[in-house]
């Protein structure tokens, strides 16, 4: 089941740039346990579903896990051998724009040996290098 905007304003965007950390969405929140970011980049629809995937195999139900990013982002390709012009293409994939510190998945209801092999197996679906970090205590 990809993930996608039920509407958007603007059905093409510019590709844009990355800069920065992420001043938001960058501490574990829901869960005990969480996937951060430590690289920018586009993480796709097909991307995050087969992290969830994969994690939800692992964990067999032990745990919930909690996807904290989602593709707002349009982007669009032209087929193979088309001549210059002709417009933009269409909408090929759609995928959410990651900057360092964004909190990809958290995990919560499960131990942390579980929670390390199944946010481990999320990491290798990914694009951008990740790692690992526990919810921090309230002070």
């Amino acid at each position: 089941m990809s993930r996608m905007p039920k509407r958007v304003k603007h059905r093409k965007v510019h590709r844009g740039r990355i800069r920065g950390c992420a001043t938001r969405g960058n501490f574990v929140a829901y869960g005990e346990f969480g996937l951060v970011a430590m690289q920018s980049g586009w993480i796709t629809a097909r991307q995050i579903e087969a992290g969830r995937i994969a994690g939800n195999h692992f964990l067999r139900g032990e745990g919930k896990i909690r996807i904290r990013i989602f593709p707002d982002k349009p982007v669009t390709a032209t087929a193979a051998e088309t001549r210059m012009g002709k417009g933009k293409g269409e909408v090929d994939f759609w995928c959410a724009v990651v900057r360092p510190g964004q909190v990809l998945y958290e995990i919560q209801g499960a131990s942390e040996a579980s929670a390390r092999i199944a946010l481990n197996r999320i990491a290798h679906k990914m694009p951008v290098r990740v790692r690992m970090v526990s919810r921090r205590p309230k002070v």
